[in-house]
Parts: structure tokens; sequence; C-alpha cells
């Protein structure tokens, strides 16, 4: 190599191939100048190039002769070797990236690795626990979720997930082989020909009739809900709108609080018009209950947060703005 450009390369190419020692050719270069390039080299590398900034730990080398020519002789010691490297996923964007992400989740690993081309800022946490709220099918247990990225700028960058589980993984996965028939069972208990009110109440009668329920939380919700009859609020409307989605309908799951305490609904969509549905208020009802925004007094919401483009769930039909309990 007789250039700087061809000596950054040369040490990129090593570092991504996690290549531990190697000799530099460098007789063409020139012999003043090659020490204090390789200097920049290593200092480019290491911040510019994401693999080396997620990998290498260090980059030692000394000029010598090799076969009678100039050569450098290179050392780099790494934090994450050769085998991790190679396990690094390739994916173009963050669209591909949050795919990957939840193809993870999915088999319950304990992390991913990914190399993204064209990167923006992403929250990566948020990503995820949105969707173990949307597939609580898949997810057991919404696991702590760590992300760094490398380098800390520039388009072109690795990003490392951790995710921590309480729970062991193949604990996980049998939890997921073990509520896998319910959430079909819910899907083949609605009526095709029914009308979308009576499917909403059809997957009430699915769910709130499995179990004398207790009420408490657990780390894992979903199995602990369908397997055990042991749920919260947030588990029941989680567990519901996924019912509700398999089956074509839409329901949104609603974080607010009810008279001071934390709590999750749905809102549901009967014809473009919302209404709200709390499970186990509708439970201490006896029956399944649409309410309006009128019916729901002592809870807090975030009214800008749901709903969709053309109607918000808050801008209820005048015809239907009165009370709904059925």
């Amino acid at each position: 190599m007789s250039n700087y450009v061809q000596l950054y390369s040369a040490l990129a190419g090593l570092i991504e191939s996690g290549t531990n020692t190697s000799v530099l050719s460098v007789g063409n270069y020139n012999q003043e100048k090659v020490v204090s390039d390789m200097k920049r080299a290593v200092k480019d590398v290491m911040s510019r190039n994401p693999i080396a900034a997620y990998a290498v730990e260090d980059v030692d080398y000394e000029l010598g002769k090799s076969a009678g020519q100039p050569a450098l002789a290179v050392k780099i010691s790494y934090i994450h070797d050769r085998t991790e490297i190679l396990k690094i996923k390739q994916v173009t964007d963050n669209a591909q990236a949050i795919t990957a992400i939840t193809g993870a989740l999915n088999q319950c690993e304990v992390g991913i690795v990914l190399e993204i081309e064209d990167y923006q800022d992403t929250d990566f946490v948020q990503a995820v626990e949105s969707y173990a709220m949307e597939h609580p099918e898949k997810v057991m247990e919404m696991p702590q979720v760590t992300v760094n990225t490398y380098p800390e700028s520039g388009n072109h960058r690795v990003v490392a997930l951790r995710f921590t589980y309480q729970t062991s993984r193949d604990s996980l996965k049998n939890m997921q082989e073990q509520v896998r028939p319910v959430f079909t069972s819910a899907a083949l208990y609605v009526s095709g020909d029914a009308q979308v009110r009576e499917k909403y109440s059809q997957l009430y009668s699915f769910l709130m009739e499995r179990y004398d329920y207790q009420y408490d939380t657990s780390i894992t919700p979903t199995y602990s809900l369908l397997r055990h009859g042991v749920g919260d609020s947030r588990a029941f409307a989680v567990v519901y709108a996924a019912m509700c989605r398999q089956a074509g309908m839409d329901c949104q799951v609603i974080s607010g609080t009810r008279d001071g305490e934390s709590w999750h609904w749905n809102i549901i969509r009967e014809n473009d018009v919302y209404y709200h549905v709390d499970l186990l208020r509708c439970n201490e009802i006896g029956q399944f209950c649409r309410f309006t925004d009128a019916d729901m007094q002592g809870y807090v919401w975030d009214y800008s947060a749901y709903g969709d483009t053309e109607v918000t769930p808050v801008e209820m039909a005048p015809e239907e703005n009165e009370k709904n309990i059925e």
C-alpha cells in the first residue's frame, strides 16, 4: 500500500474480519509519513468504523521489515471477539432493524447486535415496549432493555441491544407454546357473521369466563392470566386488544388512572364510533359494557395520545354520547 486511504481500508478490513495479528506491507509508502498516518488511521477507524467502535479495545503497531521490505506489524485486542463480530446482523435501515429486534424477542433471545447502514435516531426501548404490548401472545415477559450505539454519531452504526429476563429462555418458550392455543381458540370463538358489537362481546365472554380471576401483577402477565387466572388491568387490556386484533377488530390499550390508581383499559371502534371498555369494570357489573366519555368519571387519560387521523376517541357521535351499559 502507498497512501492513507489504502492504509485505513486495510486496518478496517482486519478489524471487520476479527483478525488479531497481521503484517501490512508499506514498501511503497512515504517512510516519513507511515507512522503518523498509521496513528491517524487507528484514531479514525476507532471513531468512524462501527465494527471497530463496537469490538476493538486497542490497536498496537510497530514499523519494521518483512522479507526485507518495510512493514507494519499490527496487533489488535478485542472487547468482542471474531465469533461475536461474525454474529452481527447487517440491515439497511431502522425499519429492518425493528424487524430483526422483534424476531429476537419472539425467540426469547438475550439480545441482538445490528449493523445499520442508514441509521436514524430511534427509541429502541420504546419500540420493544410497544411490540410487547401489541403481541402478548409472543412476548411473555417484558425484558429490561439496554441499548448502546457505536460510534456515538454518524448514519452508519452498530446498535447492541441486551434483553435481561427474570425467567429462563426455556421457560419463556414453554409459556409461548401454552398460550398460543388460547389465542387461536379466541379467534375461532368469534362468529364470522355476527355484528361488530357482538364480536367484541363474544371475546369479552371468552376471556372473562375462563376463571374466577385473582387481581395481581405478574412478570409474565399473559401466561399468568390465561393459564392461572391471575392478572391486573394491564394484562386484561393487552390480552383483550390482541385477541380483538387477531379477529380483525379495532382495539387499543389505554394507559391512565382510575380513582387515582394506575389503570389500563381499551378503546374499541364500532362503525367509526369509539367506546371505552374496561373489562374489570364490566365484570363488576356482570356483563359486557361500552362507555362513552360521559361514563368515565374517575378516569384520567391523555386524550390526545389515542385514536386515528379522522376520529379521536373523545369525539363520540351525538346519538351515542349517552350511557351505554348493556
